[in-house]
């Protein structure tokens, strides 16, 4: 079986296409703790079958082996991978749960329910844009000093005056492991409002230490900067697109804030890369 490494701004995966064959050892934790370690990854996917209401499905697990979560970069890149695989979306508009895809936009299942997709750009040299939709968040609980928030997974944002003198692996296995998040943790991002945009770094748990990328956190880093009131000066201020700087790449998160401190209509847009092709 085909090994896939794909790359979101630094996010880095071993992909499999679980459409034919038996994948289930891919499930395994000693599989998913080799592969990801052969491939330097932040985690494995498993591509699965649609149906009726869906073009795909999509797996995730951590380096350790946890799964049962959402990952940004990871639904990115999963359907950039799609779209190489020659899977095409439905060609008129569907609605499932809730969510509407556009006609020509993918609709797959994740962990956290139903994402849309869509490819912005197409590569000839192996790297996608891909715009997917995220879920809407709400009840976002101040405390120790920063926000806990839920975009998929359970993430907490911290603003600091500068993110570049953290010590994010120290500080952010203090806070990944506070009591206060027991008995799962919580991902942990330390975050800059700058001119720019919003300067992010992330301590993942299930790799557990800090990742290049965290779609899901930089998503939360967006939408607590804007549920706290500090947003940096280059968005409007009703349907918001935020810049946020991941250690190696800009994204894009969009969403629309609602009056009971709800948001909706949230966005993650960025690049997903195909880095190499290998056998299992």
């Amino acid at each position: 079986m085909k090994i896939y490494h794909f790359s979101g701004a630094g996010n880095d995966f071993v992909v499999i296409d679980g459409r034919e064959g038996d994948v289930s050892a891919f499930r395994e934790v000693p599989r998913i703790e080799a592969l990801c370690k052969e491939y330097k990854t932040d985690g494995l996917m498993i591509l699965g079958s649609g149906d009726a209401e869906v073009d795909f499905t999509m797996e995730f697990y951590n380096p350790d082996g946890s799964g049962g979560m959402m990952c940004g970069n990871g639904g990115r890149c999963i359907v950039a991978f799609a779209d190489y695989l020659g899977i095409r979306p439905a060609e008129g508009e569907r609605t499932a749960e809730g969510v509407t895809a556009a006609p020509g936009v993918f609709l797959f299942r994740a962990p956290d329910g139903l994402h849309t997709g869509e490819i912005l750009d197409r590569p000839e040299d192996g790297l996608w844009t891909v715009r997917i939709k995220m879920i809407d968040v709400q009840g976002i609980t101040p405390m120790l000093g920063g926000y806990f928030l839920n975009t998929g997974t359970r993430h907490f944002v911290k603003f600091v005056d500068d993110v570049e003198q953290v010590d994010v692996d120290a500080e952010g296995k203090a806070l990944r492991w506070d009591p206060a998040f027991a008995p799962i943790g919580t991902n942990v991002n330390f975050v800059h409002v700058a001119f720019d945009g919003l300067h992010v770094r992330t301590f993942e748990k299930g790799v557990e230490g800090e990742t290049l990328a965290c779609g899901t956190g930089l998503t939360a880093a967006a939408i607590a900067a804007a549920f706290a009131g500090v947003l940096p000066p280059n968005g409007p201020r009703s349907s918001r697109a935020i810049a946020v700087r991941a250690r190696q790449d800009w994204l894009s998160v969009d969403f629309t804030p609602r009056p009971d401190e709800k948001f909706t209509d949230v966005y993650l847009t960025g690049p997903a890369r195909l880095v190499r092709i290998a056998g299992a």
